[in-house]
């Protein structure tokens, strides 16, 4: 099962639109949840409106919060989303063996023995979730929010008896602009090299949001090509090279000056 949390507090404003970007994810299987975080200024209308169509054209759900429910929120969202696509293909089962997709209609005894299916398979499913941070100039008030929210967002993964993995990417990339995406961490369960992701960060420059999940909607389909992260190239098992070769080199976002 494959979710990305796009979080941001903005319009886009450069390359292809996000809903399309959305609705390509979507086609690959990848649901797309979009959370707005408010500050005391607020998004503006035409910021809730994106945020809404990018969730809808992603097959996922949108959520406007200020910065202290960003945390909850994104752990909500990822769980939410397990149940829902747990039950829509345990009401296509029910379909094709009872000719009808509704837990209501079963006996008690069936629809109690269904919904503990349902319960185990949310806690044992395997789930990959991507995270894609706008870090644009004003993301960074909310900076420490979205660090207590991917935190937070790894204890809750990893609590499950299920494999679950989470990566982490923010957008724009690089100082001139030309790349949409960088990846700060790869798949892992592994909550040793978090607080690196935000040491020293400058967040400055546009909001391409689109083309920034267009790039991870291709590294969580295994063709990243294309997508580098610094002098880092990621294969398409997902493997960063500069990783392997750095393992004990400080800051994945350390350099990052926009």
């Amino acid at each position: 099962m494959k979710q990305i949390i796009l979080i941001t507090d903005g319009c886009s404003n450069v390359g292809i639109s996000p809903v399309v970007a959305a609705a390509h994810a979507k086609a690959e299987g990848i649901v797309v949840h979009v959370v707005g975080v408010l500050d005391s200024g607020g998004i503006g209308e035409q910021g809730a409106e994106e945020i809404q169509a990018i969730a809808r054209a992603g097959g996922g759900m949108s959520r406007i919060v200020q910065p202290a429910q960003l945390s909850q929120t994104v752990q909500m969202m990822t769980r939410k989303t397990v149940i829902q696509t747990i039950q829509q293909v345990v009401s296509e089962e029910l379909r094709t063996i009872l000719g009808h997709s509704r837990l209501e209609a079963l006996p008690p005894e069936q629809r109690s023995d269904v919904v503990h299916v349902i319960d185990e398979l949310t806690e044992t499913t395997a789930l990959k979730v991507s995270l894609l941070i706008d870090a644009s100039a004003s993301m960074k008030p909310k900076l420490d929010a979205v660090k207590d929210a991917i935190y937070d967002l790894q204890l809750s993964l990893q609590s499950r008896i299920g494999e679950s993995l989470l990566s982490v990417f923010h957008f724009p990339g690089n100082v001139s602009g030309e790349q949409e995406v960088e990846m700060d961490l790869d798949w892992t369960r592994d909550l040793a090299n978090l607080n690196r992701l935000f040491y020293k960060l400058n967040m400055k420059g546009t909001t391409p949001t689109g083309p920034a999940l267009l790039k991870v909607v291709q590294f969580i389909a295994g063709d990243a090509v294309g997508l580098e992260v610094e002098d880092r190239t990621l294969h398409r098992d997902g493997r960063d090279s500069h990783n392997r070769a750095n393992a004990g080199r400080d800051g994945i976002w350390s350099d990052y000056v926009v």
